[in-house]
């Protein structure tokens, strides 16, 4: 199923989830056909992100709802700032309100903070990935939110590539035998994805180095001196990346080894919803 596709289907579950048999509140207090405008005011300052989401929220709800974006995904916003203006059926918009807003503030609040690590390292070549670590049924959301602040999407799930972490090492019985078996299961699959391989010191590191057929070497809980060792024990030989612990103290130091990747979970589980409101236009 492609991605579009899969996030208008979660969108009609949300939908389903909070209208259920419909929204009596509205029904009960406005005329069926009321016809109004709202917009989308900004409260607190960040990126935005999640418009063409909410739009589809909106017209998902009512096909009849026009929306008109005034801003774009990945635009700065500051306090009192307007982003669209929606206009429709009252009792569509009260609808769909707070499931537009939902997306809109998680998704915002996600490319805020990614944003902000990514203007930390903007020095240097590293890219910040996102990671699994997302709430679940919202990774479409959550992910697009990671590109639209300038991060970088991993690994979407555990189907587009062979992640072997320390859990798949152990249960494997070593670093070699895991990544010989990973290439074996490709072969009789007939499939090409990316193998990495996550290490947690350098013994490890170095018998990944001597096994080889990896595209990537993540190098878990290292500090900054001993990632920099690393870097130098693989050379160009294949990408590189640190992962575990990275805060956003620690972001630059890390960055500064000249590491290809880093990878923050924080990206999208540890994320305050950025302030917006959806406000009726009476004038």
């Amino acid at each position: 199923m492609k991605q579009d596709d899969i996030i208008q289907q979660l969108i009609l579950q949300a939908i389903e989830e909070d209208l259920g048999e419909g929204d009596h509140t509205s029904l009960a207090t406005i005329p069926a056909q009321a016809k109004g405008r709202m917009h989308l005011l900004v409260k607190e300052k960040g990126i935005i992100a999640g418009i063409d989401i909410a739009k589809q929220v909106f017209q998902l709800v009512d096909s009849q709802t026009n929306f008109f974006p005034l801003m774009k995904d990945g635009d700065s916003i500051q306090p009192g700032d307007i982003v669209f203006e929606v206009e429709g059926r009252v009792v569509s918009l009260l609808s769909a309100e707070r499931l537009a807003l939902n997306y809109l503030q998680r998704m915002s609040g996600i490319a805020t903070q990614t944003a902000r690590l990514v203007a930390l390292v903007n020095e240097f070549p590293v890219r910040l990935l996102d990671t699994r670590k997302t709430t679940p049924n919202m990774r479409p959301f959550e992910k697009l939110a990671v590109k639209i602040g300038g991060g970088e999407n991993h690994r979407f799930g555990l189907f587009d590539m062979i992640l072997i972490k320390n859990n798949h090492v152990d249960f494997a019985g070593g670093i070699r035998q895991a990544i010989e078996a990973a290439h074996d299961y490709l072969n009789k699959l007939g499939k090409k994805i990316p193998v990495e391989v996550e290490v947690r010191n350098f013994e490890e590191l170095e018998e990944a180095l001597q096994t080889g057929n990896i595209q990537r070497i993540m190098l878990d809980n290292f500090t900054p001196a001993d990632l920099k060792r690393a870097l130098e024990m693989i050379g160009k030989r294949m990408e590189t990346e640190a992962s575990g612990g990275i805060t956003e103290d620690t972001l630059y130091d890390y960055a500064a080894t000249g590491v290809d990747f880093i990878s923050v979970g924080a990206l999208t589980h540890h994320i305050k919803s950025l302030d917006l409101s959806l406000r009726a236009i009476t004038n």
